[in-house]
């Protein structure tokens, strides 16, 4: 059609496929009638047009390869750009120092200074066969996963992440996770009293089907049927349906408990990337917590900089742990005979002294050595300072020398007024979530232990823009916690690379996605 254009005028090429298309349907110059003769012996044969259909089904033939070679191209960014905007819990920005202001020093700016996030950026880009298989898998209706969570707040998020990736991996509904009651702090929260239902399912709804309960056409099975200590760990996908989907098509129901840290930390992408998802998207705090929390970090800051500390200072953390308090002798008695007394408790070897213990870097940092940790750092005496955590063993005792050389120490219970606190009085997980809050909008954050809460808040501020988070070398301060002369230089050399810049989870094994996100689920 192409050929009966008026004489002068030429095709608006759209694309460069339309262009080609002219150009290999055009002759390069028009034949001229006169000096054309068609054998008499031979039929004619248009050699022209036999070479441009053999190009164009060539061309054909390559465009199809490409695209098969390339299956991102398939799948539009659009998801993608619009999955970033619903991080939950993005956190302000940090607060940004004035270079050259005669006020701050060197080393102030230095510690305030955010990390170089290598242009790294969420990306969930899930597969061609992942989004496939999605299309089934979030329409079950006749299979049902249902999950108990235990623990802390960041046990229990780790847990229901888990669970969202056993009901994908076994193509079966969710039914909402349930919170078992928490005997330690008496805590008796309901999923939805911490996390937003109605969010959690919205986000997943591509991925899972998530249910509020178990349709009545199913029956959920007796507690002795729960599967729990006979789970092992580092599963994979393929063990997980063989132990799992002949019972789950048989019952139709499958319950659940115990799951933490059960999953092996090397999965699939694409199920990689569902753990970031839910983690970082799907797990938003509801909305009565969030806009507590938010108050709280606005007075935490008060229109400046400030740090978050996660304390694990709490009596149980002691036994646990098998160190000392620190405190004197009263306290380290109390800790031991507790120890005696369930020395089931205890984690780890048995035949190891708390000094072999803290040599490991087993035990959490007190707050004396926390202080000159954040001294040595470049903090200073007038910086502002917010303790996360449960009640320490000691009470004031314990927080002393982080008193005596920061003033300006803040926490949930001297930030909250008017009684905001009293009605989750007895909500550790609540209280939890608002230190989680406060600690993700804070411009540094140091834990005094590992633990849930250090790696779940070192992943979250890797996500939203590697937010600077210091991570303790416990080992190297044992050995010279006493040393005085050249302290500090030792302090920042020895944390040079633990700032919270980008690392590679697969630099080292047994690294969790959900505290390393990249390379899975952060890409430049």
């Amino acid at each position: 059609m192409l050929k009966n254009l008026p004489k002068g005028t030429s095709p608006k090429y759209t694309t460069p496929f339309h262009y080609y298309l002219f150009s290999i349907s055009k002759p390069s110059s028009p034949p001229n009638s006169s000096s054309f003769k068609p054998s008499r012996n031979k039929p004619v044969i248009n050699t022209i047009t036999t070479t441009n259909l053999i190009t164009l089904l060539l061309f054909v033939l390559f465009l199809l390869s490409f695209l098969l070679s390339h299956p991102s191209i398939f799948i539009s960014n659009t998801s993608t750009s619009a999955l970033q905007n619903t991080i939950s819990m993005v956190p302000r920005p940090p607060y940004a120092l004035i270079s050259g202001n005669v006020n701050v020093s060197q080393q102030e700016m230095e510690f305030w200074r955010q990390p170089d996030g290598l242009g790294y950026k969420p990306c969930l880009q899930f597969s061609i066969g992942y989004r496939r298989a999605s299309a089934k898998i979030a329409k079950e209706r006749r299979r049902f996963l249902l999950v108990k969570v235990s623990g802390g707040l960041n046990q229990q998020r780790n847990q229901i992440v888990d669970a969202v990736v056993f009901a994908r991996i076994l193509g079966a509904a969710l039914v909402l996770p349930l919170l078992k009651f928490n005997v330690i702090w008496q805590d008796n929260s309901e999923f939805s009293d911490i996390f937003d239902v109605d969010h959690f399912i919205r986000t997943l709804h591509s991925d899972i089907r998530i249910v509020s309960r178990v349709p009545p056409t199913h029956k959920i099975p007796r507690p002795s049927s729960t599967v729990h200590s006979s789970i092992p760990s580092n599963l994979s996908p393929l063990w997980i349906r063989s132990r799992f989907l002949k019972q789950l098509d048989e019952d139709g129901v499958l319950v659940l408990e115990g799951l933490e840290s059960k999953l092996s930390k090397d999965l699939p992408l694409d199920l990689q990337k569902l753990r970031c998802k839910v983690a970082f998207h799907a797990l938003k705090f509801s909305r009565q917590i969030l806009e507590l929390g938010k108050k709280l970090a606005e007075r935490a800051g008060n229109g400046g900089p400030y740090i978050a500390l996660h304390l694990r200072l709490e009596e149980d953390v002691w036994i646990r742990t098998g160190c000392s308090p620190g405190l004197g002798q009263p306290y380290d008695d109390l800790v031991a005979q507790h120890r005696t007394a369930r020395p089931d408790l205890l984690t780890g070897k048995l035949n190891m002294t708390h000094h072999h213990r803290k040599l490991a870097g087993l035990c959490p940092l007190n707050t004396k050595t926390l202080t000159m940790v954040l001294r040595a750092l470049g903090a200073q005496r007038d910086a502002r300072v917010y303790w996360a955590g449960g009640k320490p063993l000691g009470g004031e005792l314990a927080l002393k020398a982080l008193k005596d050389e920061f003033p300006k120490l803040m926490s949930k219970y001297t930030l909250a007024v008017d009684g905001e606190l009293e009605i989750y009085e007895n909500r550790s997980s609540v209280l939890a979530a608002l230190d989680y809050i406060v600690a993700l909008n804070s411009d540094v954050f140091v834990p005094s232990h590992g633990g849930t809460m250090g790696l779940a808040m070192q992943g979250h501020r890797a996500y939203v823009g590697h937010r600077k988070s210091v991570r303790p070398n416990k080992r190297g301060f044992a050995a010279m916690e006493m040393e005085e002369a050249g302290f500090g230089e030792m302090v920042r050399r020895m944390h040079k690379g633990l700032m919270g810049e980008p690392e590679l989870r697969t630099q080292k094994t047994g690294r969790d996605v959900i505290a390393f996100p990249v390379p899975e689920c952060m890409c430049r």
